[in-house]
């Protein structure tokens, strides 16, 4: 049996159940045979020498010629940085697929958008919404990709960071200038507390950088967003409004890309990074 915690590690590897167990026994036993795995694992010996072949073909074990053959996991390391390859490779690969039929996509597409298009009337296309949870972090790691200057953060405890950390790392390389304005402590459970001392000491210590402020009042909204103009040319968010009563995962969230807008959302955070916010709330 594989015990919960090594099959949710082994499925980020996006295996195949057969190919889950092999590799999972393989790690334990180390070099073996095919006609040994598939008696330690229980997998037909009809199947068991397409699985190892699937596994050597993903990088994850080494196929070592001879009568038999034999067969020898990769370190944990390897295995992580094949996945991580792999994963590389098949995004580059559809990046491909799709540049190949841009012009045609576009070209077929644009004329059909823009008629539709044509009779929506200006407040249709103020907000969108998402739902809060996968959505509205999806939402969030892109607004990250496609950040070119600034990406201002409100935040009551940043607590889904993990989850845009990669996209959050990706902009501060590119040059944007990151900034977060969390909730201060007192406005919080005791809960939201701990997680926020956890992601205050992340970007402390790993993104220095980062300009970090905690609100004295109350936060009616929060959410993310990035380049305001105040030529109102540029700028998207996402924002979720307070609903003390309605639980996290019935709510959704706003998304937009009215320049307008995100110039006066862009006004609000700096009224209260400027005058309503303090750089430690133990201070205060």
């Amino acid at each position: 049996m594989i015990d919960d915690d090594a099959t949710r590690l082994l499925n980020r590897l996006d295996l195949k159940e057969y190919e889950l167990t092999s590799l999972y026994h393989l790690l334990s036993l180390g070099r073996t045979t095919a006609p040994n795995l598939a008696e330690a694992t229980g997998i037909p010996r009809a199947r068991i020498y397409s699985v190892l072949e699937e596994l050597g073909d993903k990088g994850f074990i080494k196929i070592i010629p001879g009568h038999p053959k034999q067969y020898q996991p990769k370190s944990p390391q390897e295995i992580l940085a094949r996945a991580e390859e792999n994963e590389r490779q098949r995004f580059e690969s559809y990046r491909t697929s799709l540049d190949e039929i841009r012009d045609e996509f576009l070209e077929t597409f644009e004329p059909r958008y823009e008629r539709s298009s044509q009779d929506i009337r200006p407040t249709e296309e103020l907000f969108w919404a998402v739902d809060v949870g996968d959505p509205s972090e999806t939402e969030t790691r892109l607004l990250y990709q496609d950040a070119r200057e600034t990406v201002s953060v409100l935040t009551k405890s940043f607590e889904y960071f993990p989850s845009i950390e990669p996209a959050f790392t990706a902009a501060l390389d590119r040059g944007v200038t990151i900034r977060v304005l969390f909730l201060h402590p007192d406005h919080l459970t005791d809960e939201n507390k701990l997680v926020q001392q956890e992601r205050v000491s992340t970007l402390k210590e790993s993104y220095p950088e980062v300009s970090i402020r905690f609100s004295s009042e109350k936060l009616p909204w929060r959410g993310t967003f990035i380049d305001p103009s105040m030529a109102y040319d540029s700028g998207r968010a996402i924002l979720l409004v307070e609903e003390v009563d309605v639980p996290l995962h019935m709510r959704q969230a706003a998304v937009t890309e009215n320049a307008s807008f995100v110039a006066g959302l862009d006004r609000y955070f700096e009224l209260i990074w400027t005058h309503d916010s303090v750089d430690d709330p133990v201070r205060h």
